[in-house]
């Protein structure tokens, strides 16, 4: 391929109450809220879309949040975890963190590089909080629920479930230009680079593992960095050359996308780092009001009066501060 990936972009999975999904990411997990839309295909829910002070691409996690969602299943065909990084050390304050609140999680160490823990979020999502000592210098969101020495730097890394690793690890190496780092118990590791936080894709193979189901609880697609439009358009072309059913690009406002399928089953999508979140509002009050794209302003008294009413706590809101007292 002619074009290659730099890493991680976001993931996208489908949660249930948007209010519950709020209060998690928020106040349990420490991001930021740095954009609230619509599901651009279904306007009547939120798009909520959750990364650092700026939604850096490789910070974000989004979400479709449908009200009375049936849970999906977890299985092949899909990413069945998502990773960020924090600091080395961390992991007991955040296991400590997440016992006040009520969370479930445990701590496992793969390797002597790198330590995990393990927790679901309210809707059974499967969230890794990844410790590696490999140095990631971003800068976190600093949070009233999470102080910046222990708050999230990023993605590190998203899992994909297959039965058969061949095609899939195939198209990420052929197709992504990632590199095969190694294999463990089958367990594949490719990175963009060398393992650095938020280039890294564990392919694990599961002979046994079910078909996955998408829907509450599960991710619905994941997404790489491309720099621009231009880059973008090269790789959609080539990935048709390839015998792939990609899409045409599609303005999503605050990046423009194409998707495709891989061999596994899983929703790739290639996003752009350009515009970013703050073209529609400014940096110090992303997240804070609904954002509609010009061809859906139209509508908003409807769309507004469609989706569920939603509080969105403020950095420096009492009900912050009084959440983990």
């Amino acid at each position: 391929m002619t074009a290659k990936t730099e890493g991680l972009h976001h993931v996208t999975a489908i949660a249930g109450d948007p209010q519950r999904n709020i209060d998690f990411y928020i106040r349990g997990l420490g991001l930021r809220l740095v954009k609230k839309t619509v599901n651009f295909d279904d306007p009547g829910t939120y798009h909520l879309y959750y990364g650092d002070e700026s939604g850096t691409p490789g910070s974000l996690l989004t979400f479709f949040p449908w009200q009375g969602v049936r849970s999906g299943r977890v299985g092949s065909g899909q990413s069945t975890t998502t990773a960020f990084s924090v600091p080395q050390g961390t992991l007991g304050w955040w296991q400590e963190h997440f016992k006040g609140i009520g969370v479930a999680s445990s701590i496992s160490r793969a390797s002597s590089e790198e330590e995990r823990l393990s927790l679901r979020d309210p809707d059974g999502l499967q969230i890794d909080l990844v410790a590696s000592s490999l140095s990631d210098p971003r800068n976190p969101w600093d949070s009233a629920s999470v102080p910046a020495q222990y708050a999230v730097r990023g993605q590190h890394s998203s899992v994909l479930t297959v039965t058969d690793p061949g095609p899939t690890l195939e198209t990420l190496t052929q197709d992504l230009g990632m590199r095969l780092l190694g294999e463990s118990d089958g367990r594949y590791r490719l990175s963009t680079h060398d393992g650095e936080p938020g280039t890294v894709v564990d392919v694990v193979a599961d002979l046994s593992a079910e078909r996955g189901l998408v829907a509450g609880g599960t991710v619905h697609h994941i997404a790489f960095r491309v720099p621009d439009q231009a880059t973008q358009e090269v790789w959609r072309q080539e990935l048709a050359g390839r015998g792939y059913s990609v899409t045409a690009i599609l303005d999503r406002q605050y990046f423009t996308s194409i998707y495709f399928r891989e061999p596994g089953g899983t929703l790739f999508e290639i996003a752009t780092d350009t515009p970013g979140f703050d073209i529609d509002e400014p940096l110090l009050e992303l997240g804070r009001s609904l954002k509609l794209p010009p061809w859906l302003e139209p509508n908003r008294e409807a769309i507004s009066s469609a989706v569920a009413k939603i509080e969105l706590p403020g950095e420096n809101n009492p009900a912050v501060q009084a959440f983990f007292k």
